[in-house]
């Protein structure tokens, strides 16, 4: 059962959440207009700057870009999901750090902000197959937390993570809100899509249908650290009108869950890049609009820079191009 907090904080935030500012996208509509031929040029960096002014309420612009990376392990990675252990998450942090992931090597390069965040590493989340991954206080304090994360004056969020058991979790929260077999939401593949799907088949069966239906309770029974860290810091972000950009399954999953319990309250949400990863992609067309890149890549944050680059990029763009002189 439910109780009475401290979801409905959340349930509150999502119920009211800031609109659309259609008339500050017209104005970038009419502008792409005037520019005639080389407004038509832009393609789509014009849909980029739309979106971008939409939910800013301002012209485009990306001044103090974040790149959030959410670090968190599972209990169920203890039955063993492959070649990595509980310790190569700690070794990630540490990697991003001292410089050595993709995205930092992107982030230093550019000028982007990059925090990556440990999310209770050494205290799992409980093996979801037997129990809650974890209660609602602390579920909500972590979401409570990613919205802290994203607080300080940021005009972009990207948001990705990284965890042993990450994809695995991600599945079965989808599992959970979509219906259908796990294996259709599942990345793995080979024999271990098969035991993560029977895996999941367990896990939802312990659970029951019933305590599932509330998506906030697939997100503590089911869910993990980063995805409730993540989908905190995506209400925090539409509360503060800065669009979001999403990378990786995690991610996707911590935006579906707030869709189920609004359609619109991931509207200010795009998805970085298409994965190469049929269930990962499948859930990224019912969230947004088409990826904004096509790279396939699976380092945590890469993706979530070099999107964040493009906006900027764009922004850069739509402010300077000028239509040709006249003859």
């Amino acid at each position: 059962m439910t109780s009475a907090l401290p979801f409905d904080d959340f349930r509150a935030l999502l119920r009211d959440m800031p609109e659309a500012n259609s008339f500050a996208g017209n104005r970038v509509r009419e502008r792409i207009t005037q520019l005639g031929g080389a407004g038509a040029g832009l393609g789509r960096l014009g849909e980029i700057a739309d979106w971008l002014t939409t939910w800013s309420s301002r012209p485009p612009a990306v001044n103090r870009p974040l790149i959030a990376l959410f670090a968190g392990n599972h209990g169920i990675a203890a039955q063993g999901l492959g070649a990595e252990a509980i310790a190569d998450t700690a070794a990630m942090v540490d990697h991003c750090a001292a410089g050595g992931a993709a995205v930092s090597q992107v982030c230093g390069a550019h000028d982007l902000g990059l925090k990556v965040f440990d999310l209770a590493l050494d205290v799992p989340t409980a093996d979801f197959t037997g129990a809650a991954a974890f209660d609602e206080r602390g579920c909500a304090a972590t979401m409570a937390f990613g919205m802290e994360a994203v607080a300080g004056g940021f005009d972009l969020v990207a948001l990705s993570s990284f965890g042993v058991g990450g994809e695995l979790t991600a599945a079965a929260v989808v599992t959970a809100l979509q219906g259908g077999k796990a294996a259709d939401w599942i990345v793995a593949e080979g024999a271990m899509a098969d035991r993560q799907a029977e895996m999941i088949d367990a896990a939802l069966a312990f659970h029951g249908a019933g305590n599932l239906r509330d998506p906030l309770e697939v997100l503590r029974r089911v869910g993990g650290r980063e995805i409730a860290a993540m989908a905190g810091a995506i209400m925090a972000a539409r509360s503060e009108r800065i669009p979001v950009l999403l990378d990786g399954y995690p991610a996707l999953a911590a935006a579906a869950l707030l869709r189920a319990v609004n359609p619109d309250a991931v509207s200010h949400c795009r998805v970085a890049s298409s994965m190469g990863q049929p269930a990962a992609d499948r859930l990224a067309g019912l969230l947004s609009d088409k990826p904004l890149l096509d790279l396939g890549a699976s380092q945590p944050g890469l993706a979530a820079a070099l999107a964040a680059l493009l906006v900027q990029s764009t922004a850069q763009v739509f402010n300077g191009v000028r239509a040709l002189p006249a003859a």
